[in-house]
Formats: structure tokens, C-alpha cells, sequence
């Protein structure tokens, strides 16, 4: 008896409220469908095996140096490369905590640049002046791997 009054007066509402939106008025009885409620539970996520994961999520990346990154083998012919690891007053190589390069890159640049300078290619003590406003790889105020102290 509920259900038909229920159903008799919303025909009554919906008579005198044509204009309402005929989608708005459901009966109270009427169930929605479960589907937009799914739990995301398949056949095979019933077994309890744990998600095997291939990489870490949380691993930071490798970090390389920069001529490793770019796979740039240093030359004593290329002078202009050579020159942004020597300062420019000094015409010292910098370490390897201020230009983060890796420990075999560094002694490579380290012979291509005491070869240059033996061929008459780069000045030995400061830095060609044609390459000074050359674009910095690093700065050397701030080192990239600072010491610990």
C-alpha cells in the first residue's frame, strides 16, 4: 500500500511540475546500479601474491657527469672544451668537486689538457683570452659535490 501511494503522488508531482526534470524525480523503492561502486576486485587479485615491482619508485636518479651524459670523449685538438675545466687565472685544472666529473673523465681531461698546452695549443698559466665569455658548464664559486666539513 506504502509503494503505491508513494508512486501516486509523485505521478500527481510530475503532472503538475512539468517543466521539472523527469530524471530527478526517482521513486524512493528504486536502487541505483552498483556498477559506478566497484571495488576494482578481479579474478586475479583474489591470490594474496605481493605486486612484484621492477624498478624502486623511490630511487633517486644516477647522476653522471656531464661529458659521460652527452657521451663526449675530451681531445687535446678541441682546446675550446678543454679550456672550461682551467681557470681563467690561474690556468689551474679544477677538481673534481667543482666540476662534477667523474674520476675517469677528470684524469682524461687532466692529460688532454697538459697535451695541448705541450703542442703550443692552450697557454699554461691562465685561460685563452678568446674563450673567456664562453657559456660556464659549472660555477666554480659553488661546487658540485661540496665537502663534507
Amino acid at each position: 500500500m506504502m509503494i503505491c501511494g508513494v508512486r501516486s503522488s509523485l505521478r500527481s508531482a510530475r503532472a503538475i511540475l512539468g517543466y521539472v526534470n523527469k530524471g530527478a524525480l526517482v521513486a524512493p523503492t528504486a536502487t541505483r546500479s552498483a556498477a559506478p561502486y566497484k571495488h576494482y576486485t578481479t579474478s586475479a587479485d583474489n591470490n594474496d601474491s605481493p605486486v612484484v615491482l621492477k624498478d624502486n619508485p623511490f630511487a633517486k636518479e644516477r647522476v653522471q657527469c656531464v661529458l659521460c651524459k652527452h657521451g663526449i670523449d675530451p681531445d687535446y685538438k678541441n682546446v675550446q672544451l678543454l679550456s672550461q675545466f682551467q681557470s681563467p687565472y690561474t690556468g689551474r685544472v679544477y677538481g673534481r668537486n667543482i666540476t662534477g666529473l667523474c674520476k675517469n673523465r677528470h684524469e682524461q681531461v687532466e692529460r688532454e689538457i697538459i697535451k695541448a698546452q705541450n703542442a703550443g695549443f692552450m697557454p699554461t698559466y691562465h685561460k685563452a683570452v678568446e674563450f673567456l665569455n664562453d657559456p660556464k658548464l659549472f660555477d666554480p664559486e659553488k661546487a658540485i659535490r661540496p665537502h663534507k666539513y
